[in-house]
């Protein structure tokens, strides 16, 4: 697949991979409900853990890479294969956290409930946000391109 530069890659990548992991998370916590299949909690001694920590420890591993300039394609040290890299690994991490995003919001797990729906929410915002930062531009020139011809027609 050929991008436009290396930024709109790692959107697209980072849009993949947050979109993926959110309907794969979603699948397996319904699972787990359901008592389909293998999966189960995590619950080290009793404790049980969120999935939210995993995308927030992520988060924040890739937040410092990238910091450290590793894996953003900006400097001529990055490789494409670590920026590629590190654009999936944060998808995959903003999907794990946001998708407890009732939980961090009302510190009270929502998750099956009605206000759980906050989560999803949550979801379709920021991976519209991640989408609209992949075809945006060329999405809203095209759109003013056509209500510009629309507008010139009717005088």
């Amino acid at each position: 697949m050929h991008f436009h530069g290396a930024r709109r890659e790692r959107m697209f990548l980072a849009s993949l991979s947050f979109f993926v992991a959110f309907f794969i998370v979603r699948a397996i916590t319904h699972m787990i409900r359901a008592g389909v299949g293998p999966f189960h909690n995590i619950e080290p001694h009793g404790f049980h853990m969120h999935h939210m920590v995993w995308g927030i420890s992520l988060l924040l591993a890739i937040g410092y890479l990238w910091l450290m300039q590793v894996g953003t394609g900006m400097t001529e040290t990055c490789s494409a294969w670590g920026s590629r890299v590190t654009s999936l690994l944060f998808g995959v991490a903003a999907a794990l956290t946001l998708d407890e995003f009732a939980l961090w919001l009302r510190f009270e797990d929502v998750y099956w409930s009605r206000e759980g729906r906050e989560s999803v929410d949550a979801v379709l915002l920021f991976g519209a946000l991640l989408s609209a930062g992949l075809w945006g531009r060329p999405f809203l020139h095209a759109v003013a391109k056509e209500v510009k011809v629309h507008i010139l027609r009717r005088h």
